[in-house]
């Protein structure tokens, strides 16, 4: 029996290459947010500038300094369902 409590994790657009895109260290912290988006939901306040953007987007750090890696991604709630729709530098994060 699956377990119901889990969300739908689901990478779009850019956040597809991310993996092989990032800097290893960089990846291996992007599938963490992504374990932990499936177990407990878009709200991930223990992540390094977790914030809600705006309606159901969201994002955070996923590795400080320079460059700044960022990860974005929007929430059904209803659906339990998350998109990732980017993972990379701060400064080309689509907000």
């Amino acid at each position: 029996m699956p377990n119901s409590s889990k969300w739908d994790v689901t990478l779009a657009g850019q956040a597809k290459k991310a993996p092989r895109d990032l800097p290893k260290k960089t990846a291996l912290a992007f599938f963490a947010l992504l374990e932990d988006l499936e177990r407990s939901g878009p709200n991930q306040p223990t992540w390094p500038h977790y914030s809600k953007l705006k309606d159901a987007i969201y994002h955070c750090h996923i590795e400080r300094g320079r460059p700044t890696y960022v990860a974005c991604w929007r929430a059904d709630k209803k659906q339990k369902s998350i998109e990732v729709y980017y993972a990379g530098t701060h400064e080309k994060a689509p907000y």
